[in-house]
C-alpha cells in the first residue's frame, strides 16, 4: 500500500511539473495592435543606438523581440529598454500608454527629454516601474499607484543638474496610493521634508522592504514611527542633512541586511547593538565626522560582509574577536581615531578582499595576512606602525594588487617577495625608515606594476635595472633616498613608454642630459617631471613633452640662460621650478603659456627685467636674483589670481605702484631689500611717505612687513579690511598715531605690536610715536600669551603661510626682535614664542595689571616711554619671563618682592626710574649688576653700594609666600592680647544691659571721688551713668 501511495505521489508531481513548464513556455502570438503600438513608440524616439530596438523586425512575432515579454494572449506585459541610449520625448500622447496590460516597465538610464507624463493611471496592472535616470524632469504625478516596486532615482551628474521634485503632490500624497509597495527608490528626488513628516508618511507602507532615499533634502531626526516597518531589509539615506543621532531601534528590525547613512551629519554615540545584528550584511556610515563609537566584542559568526566607518570619530581598539566576522570582505576604518595594535586575528578573515585602516593611531607591527588568500587591497598609511615586513610570507597573497604603507615607522629591507607578487599593481612605501638595497626581480614581461613610490626612506645603492623594464609603469617616485649611480634618460627612462610621473629628486644620482642623452625625442609623454638635486648642469631637451604640467629642475648646477622654449613647452604647463641654480638670463624672445600657475626662480643670478608675468599665476617667486627693473604700473592686471608674490633681495628701483593694492587675492607680498622708492615703503628700504588708505574690501593679505623704513602718518583705516592678516610689522618707522582700534576685528592677527587680537604672540611697535595709555581691555584679549600648558609645548611648530598646500609650498614669516638686550632675526617663528616690545614711544599711565596674566610671555620691553605708577605685583606670575626692561620711565614705589618668583629671568633693567626701597635679595636678583638699577636714587641694597638703614637683612628666604617678609611673632602676640582684653570689656557693654548699668555706676563713683566738683555741677542733673544709659536704652 505504501508503494502504491509513493507511485501516485510521483505521478501527480510529474503531471504538475509538466503543466507548470508548459504554462511558462507557451506564450500567445503577439497581437497586431500591440505590435503597432511598439513600432509607434520606436518611431517617436531616437533609437538608432539601441541594441534592442534596432532588431525589432516587423516580419517576426513582436513577443520575440528583445526587451519584450507577452502573456498567453499575446499582450505585452514586460517592456525593458534600460541602458539603450534612447533619446527623444515621451508625453501623454505617446503610444506607450496604450500598452495597458504592462506589468513591468523599465526605461532606466536613457536620455529621454521630457516632463513627467501623467497617464500612468492607465497601467492598471503595473507592479514594477523603473524610470531611474531616464531623463524625467519636473514634478512626479500622484497617479502612480498599485506598484510593488518604484524606482525614480536621479543621478544629477548624469542629468545635468535637472532634478525631479516631490512638492505638489508631496511624498505623503504619493505613498497614499502605494500601500502594496515593497521597494521604494527615490535617490536624488527633491523631497525637502522634516523627520517628523517623512518618517510618519512612510510608516504606512507596512510591506516596505527596500527604502533608498539618498540626496533627497531630507532632515532629521529619524523618528520612532519607522519601527512599524518590520519588513525593512535595506535602508539607504545617504547625503541627507539628518543632523541626528542613530536610533537604537534600528537594531530591532529583524530583517535588516543593509544600512547606509553616508554624509548625513550624524552625531552622538553609535548604538553598538546594531553592529551585532545577525542578519546585517552591510553597514556604511562614511563621512559623519561627529559620529562617535567603538567596536564591540563579536560573539557569533555574523553575516556582516561590508563594514565602512571611515571619516567618523570611532575610537578604541580593534577587538580580537573580529575574526568572528567570517563573511567580511570589506573593512574600511580609515580616518578614524582607532589606536593600539592591529590584532593578529585579522589574518583569519579568509574572505577579506579590501582592508583600509589608514589615518589612525595604530601601533606595533603589521600582522601576517597569510590566511587571507584573496586579499587584494591593503591600506595602512598614516599610522604609527613599526617593525620589519621582510619576514612576511607575501607570496601567500597572490591576489594582492594595492599596498599602501606610507607615513609609518617601518624599517629594514623591502622584501623581494613583495616586489615579485604577480598581481601587484601599486605599491606605496614612502615616508618610512626602510634601508638597504632594493632587491627582488619581478617577472618583467608579465608584471602589472604601474605605480612604485619608495620616496623619503633611507634606501641606497643603484636603482634596480628591472625598474626600467616595467613597461606598464606610469608612476615612479624614488625621491629623498640615498640612491646612487648615473641615469641616462635617453637610454633608461625612454623604455618606460607609459610613464607619466617621474621623481628622482634628492638622491646621490647623476642625471646625464648632455650629448646624445639631451635629445629625448623618444622620451615618454610625461606629465610630472621632478629632477631636483640630480647634478644636472644643462637643461634636458624636453621640447617634445607636449603633456608636461609640472617641471622641477631646482637645486642643480645649471648655468647660462633659461631657454625660451621652456615657457611654452606645453599648453598644460602649470608649475615651473628652476630655483637654486646658476642661471644668468632669459633667452629672448619668449612667450609664457597663459595657464602657468607657479614660477619659482629664486636664488639664481638672473639679471635685467623681471620676467613677463602670466595672467593666471598664483605663486611668483623671483627673490634673491639681480633683477634691476621697476615694477609695472599696471601690476594689478597680472596679479588677479596671485596669492604669493616675492621679488625680495634684488636691485629693483622706482616706485611701488599703488595698483598693487588692487590685487585682491594677494596674501604674501615681499618687496624687501631692494632700492624701491615712492609712496608705499616695505621692509629694508629707504622709503618715505604714508601707507596709502587703499586696501580693497576683498583684501586677502596675510603678511604685511614694512619694518625699517621712514614711514610717517597714521595706520590706514582700510587695513582693517584685511581680515586674513596674520603678520603686521610696522617697527622702526615714524608712525604717529593712537592705538589703532580699527584693526580689532582682524581676529587672525598673530604678530604686530598693538592688540585686541586673541592670537597675537609677538607685538613689536618699537621706535614710533605712539602715545596715550595702554588700553587695559584690549591688552586683556591677547589670549595666546596667557596659555602655557603641556599641549602647547607638544604642538610646537613654525609660523608659516601655506601658499599652495598640494604643491608643498610654504612662506616662513620672519621678524627682528630685541631679546635679552640683543637684536635677534627670527627667520622661523615658533608658535610658543611670545614677546611684547613697545619701547621708544610716548606711552604714559600705569602698566596694565592684566599683563601679569601672560604666563607664556618670554620678553617684555616697555622702556623709553613715560609710564608711571607702581610696578604691578602681578608681574611675578609670568612664569616664562626671560627678559624684562622697564627702564627710562617714571615708575615709582618699591620693587615688588613677587618678582623673586621669576626663576627664568635672565635680563632685568629697571634703570632710570623713580624707584625706592630695598632691592629684593636672593634667587635671580643675585645675578643682576648695578646697571639694572642705576638712576634710581631711592633704591638700596645689593648690588648697590648704598645699604638700607633700617632694613633687616633679607636672605631671600620667604617666611610668608605672599609678602616675602619675616613675621614678628612678639609684636603679633601683644596685638592679640590687647584686642582680646578690649573685647572682654566692650562686648558685654554692648549686648548685656545689667552689666552695662553696673559698669557705669562704678565709673560715676570713681569720677566723683577724684573730681568732687563734677558731682556738685551735676547735682540737679542726671549722672553720667544715667545719661549714657538713656542713650543706650
Amino acid at each position: 500500500m505504501s508503494i502504491s501511495l509513493l507511485s501516485w505521489l510521483f505521478f501527480y508531481s510529474y503531471i504538475a511539473t509538466f503543466f507548470i513548464i508548459t504554462a511558462v513556455l507557451v506564450s500567445g502570438q503577439c497581437q497586431s495592435h500591440q505590435q503597432d503600438m511598439l513600432l509607434g513608440l520606436r518611431k517617436s524616439l531616437s533609437s538608432s543606438l539601441s541594441a534592442k530596438m534596432v532588431k525589432w523586425d516587423q516580419s517576426k512575432d513582436c513577443c520575440s523581440w528583445d526587451g519584450i515579454t507577452c502573456d498567453q494572449s499575446g499582450r505585452v506585459i514586460i517592456l525593458d529598454l534600460s541602458n539603450q541610449l534612447i533619446s527623444g520625448t515621451i508625453d501623454n500622447s505617446s503610444s506607450l500608454f496604450n500598452l495597458q496590460h504592462l506589468r513591468h516597465l523599465n526605461l532606466a538610464f536613457n536620455t529621454l527629454n521630457f516632463s513627467f507624463p501623467c497617464r500612468f493611471d492607465k497601467f492598471s496592472n503595473l507592479s514594477y516601474l523603473n524610470l531611474s535616470n531616464a531623463g524625467f524632469t519636473g514634478k512626479v504625478p500622484a497617479e502612480i499607484s498599485r506598484l510593488i516596486t518604484l524606482n525614480l532615482s536621479v543621478n544629477l551628474f548624469l542629468r545635468d543638474g535637472r532634478p525631479l521634485k516631490l512638492e505638489k503632490p508631496n511624498l505623503n500624497m504619493l505613498v497614499e496610493n502605494l500601500t502594496r509597495l515593497r521597494s521604494l527608490h527615490l535617490d536624488g528626488v527633491k523631497i525637502s521634508a522634516r523627520g517628523n513628516e517623512w518618517c510618519k508618511w512612510l510608516s504606512s507602507l507596512t510591506n516596505l522592504e527596500e527604502l533608498s532615499m539618498s540626496n533627497c533634502n531630507l532632515s532629521g531626526p529619524l523618528e520612532d514611527s519607522l519601527q512599524k516597518l518590520k519588513n525593512l531589509s535595506i535602508i539607504h539615506l545617504d547625503r541627507n542633512n539628518l543632523s541626528a543621532v542613530v536610533p537604537a531601534f534600528l537594531a530591532h528590525l529583524p530583517n535588516l541586511t543593509s544600512l547606509r547613512l553616508i554624509s548625513c551629519g550624524l552625531h552622538g554615540q553609535f548604538p553598538r547593538e546594531i553592529l551585532q545584528v545577525r542578519m546585517l550584511q552591510s553597514l556604511d556610515v562614511l563621512d559623519n565626522e561627529k559620529l562617535q563609537g567603538s567596536l564591540p566584542e563579536f560573539h557569533h559568526n555574523g553575516s556582516l560582509q561590508n563594514l565602512v566607518l571611515s571619516g567618523t570619530k570611532f575610537s578604541g581598539s580593534l577587538p580580537q574577536s573580529i575574526d568572528k566576522l567570517v563573511n567580511l570582505t570589506r573593512l574600511d576604518l580609515s580616518h578614524c581615531n582607532f589606536s593600539g595594535a592591529i590584532p593578529s586575528s585579522v589574518s583569519n578573515l579568509q574572505q577579506l578582499v579590501y582592508l583600509d585602516l589608514s589615518f589612525n593611531n595604530f601601533t606595533g607591527q603589521i600582522p601576517c595576512f597569510d590566511l587571507s588568500k584573496i586579499l587584494a587591497h591593503v591600506y595602512l598609511s598614516y599610522n604609527k606602525l613599526s617593525g620589519k615586513i621582510e619576514s612576511f610570507k607575501w607570496e601567500d597573497l597572490p591576489n594582492l594588487t594595492h599596498i599602501d604603507l606610507i607615513h609609518n615607522s617601518l624599517n629594514g629591507n623591502i622584501p623581494s617577495s613583495l616586489v615579485s607578487l604577480p598581481s601587484l599593481k601599486k605599491i606605496w612605501l614612502s615616508n618610512n625608515q626602510f634601508d638597504g638595497e632594493v632587491t627582488g626581480v619581478p617577472k618583467v614581461r608579465e608584471s602589472l606594476f604601474d605605480t612604485l613610490d619608495l620616496s623619503y626612506n633611507q634606501l641606497q645603492g643603484p636603482i634596480p635595472v628591472y625598474v626600467f623594464e616595467l613597461r606598464r609603469l606610469s608612476v615612479l617616485v624614488l625621491s629623498s633616498n640615498n640612491f646612487s649611480g648615473t641615469i641616462r634618460p635617453g637610454d633608461d627612462i625612454r623604455k618606460l613608454v607609459n610613464l607619466i610621473y617621474l621623481d628622482l629628486s634628492h638622491n646621490n644620482l647623476s642625471v646625464i642630459a648632455t650629448g646624445s642623452y639631451s635629445v629625448l625625442s623618444s622620451f615618454p609623454k610625461i606629465i610630472t617631471l621632478k629632477l631636483a638635486s640630480c647634478k644636472l648642469n644643462v637643461f634636458p631637451d624636453l621640447k617634445n613633452q607636449s603633456r608636461l604640467a609640472y617641471l622641477d629642475l631646482s637645486q642643480n648646477q645649471i648655468s647660462g640662460e633659461v631657454p625660451n622654449w621652456i615657457w611654452s613647452v606645453s599648453d598644460d604647463l602649470l608649475h615651473l621650478n628652476l630655483s637654486f641654480n646658476q642661471l644668468e638670463g632669459l633667452q629672448k624672445p619668449y612667450q609664457i603659456v597663459p595657464n602657468l600657475s607657479v614660477i619659482d626662480l629664486r636664488f639664481n643670478r638672473l639679471t635685467g627685467h623681471i620676467p613677463t608675468l602670466p595672467l593666471s599665476a598664483t605663486y611668483l617667486d623671483f627673490s634673491s636674483n639681480n633683477f634691476t627693473s621697476s615694477l609695472p604700473s599696471n601690476i594689478d592686471d597680472y596679479l588677479s589670481y596671485t596669492i604669493f608674490f616675492s621679488v625680495s633681495s634684488n636691485g629693483l628701483t622706482g616706485a611701488i605702484p599703488k595698483s598693487i593694492c588692487e590685487a585682491v587675492n594677494l596674501r604674501v607680498l615681499d618687496l624687501s631689500n631692494n632700492s624701491l622708492s615712492g609712496v608705499l615703503n616695505l621692509r629694508g628700504n629707504n622709503l618715505s611717505g604714508q601707507i596709502p588708505n587703499a586696501f580693497s574690501r576683498k583684501c586677502s593679505i596675510e603678511t604685511l612687513d614694512v619694518n625699517g623704513n621712514e614711514l610717517t602718518g597714521k595706520i590706514p583705516i582700510s587695513l582693517g579690511r584685511c581680515r586674513k592678516l596674520e603678520v603686521l610689522n610696522l617697527g622702526n618707522n615714524h608712525i604717529n598715531d593712537t592705538y589703532p582700534c580699527h584693526l580689532k576685528n582682524i581676529t587672525s592677527l598673530r604678530i604686530l605690536v598693538l592688540r585686541p587680537w586673541p592670537k597675537l604672540q609677538i607685538v613689536d611697535l618699537v621706535h614710533n610715536s605712539f602715545n596715550g595709555k595702554l588700553p587695559n581691555k584690549f591688552v586683556a584679549r591677547w589670549k595666546a600669551m596667557e596659555a602655557y600648558d603641556d599641549e602647547a609645548q607638544l604642538n610646537v611648530k613654525h609660523l608659516q603661510f601655506e601658499v599652495l598646500r598640494f604643491a608643498g609650498i610654504y612662506y616662513p614669516d620672519g621678524i627682528t626682535v630685541t631679546n635679552k638686550g640683543l637684536q635677534m632675526e627670527l627667520v622661523k617663528i615658533l608658535t610658543i614664542f611670545t614677546s611684547i616690545d613697545l619701547s621708544c614711544n610716548k606711552l604714559e599711565g600705569p602698566i596694565p595689571d592684566v599683563i601679569g596674566k601672560f604666563k607664556a610671555l618670554h620678553v617684555l620691553n616697555l622702556s623709553h616711554n613715560a609710564l608711571s605708577g607702581k610696578i604691578p605685583l602681578s608681574l611675578g606670575k609670568m612664569q616664562q619671563m626671560e627678559s624684562m626692561d622697564l627702564s627710562s620711565n617714571n615708575m615709582s614705589s618699591s620693587i615688588p618682592q613677587q618678582l623673586l618668583k621669576l626663576t627664568f629671568l635672565a635680563v632685568l633693567n629697571l634703570s632710570h626710574n623713580q624707584l625706592e626701597g630695598p632691592i629684593p635679595a636672593g634667587k635671580q636678583f643675585a645675578t643682576f649688576t648695578n646697571e639694572s638699577y642705576e638712576g634710581n636714587n631711592g633704591l638700596c641694597g645689593n648690588p648697590l653700594t648704598k645699604q638700607c638703614k633700617d632694613a633687616t637683612p633679607n636672605h631671600g628666604q620667604d617666611s610668608n609666600p605672599r609678602t616675602g617678609n619675616h613675621i614678628n611673632w612678639n609684636l603679633i602676640s601683644v596685638e592679640i592680647g590687647f584686642v582680646f582684653g578690649l573685647g572682654v570689656v566692650i562686648l558685654p557693654l554692648m549686648f548685656w544691659k545689667g552689666w552695662r548699668i553696673w559698669y557705669f555706676k562704678r565709673i560715676d563713683r570713681l569720677l566723683f571721688k577724684f573730681f568732687p566738683k563734677l558731682d556738685h555741677r551735676n547735682r540737679n542733673h542726671r549722672t553720667i551713668a544715667q545719661w549714657i544709659q538713656g542713650r543706650r536704652l
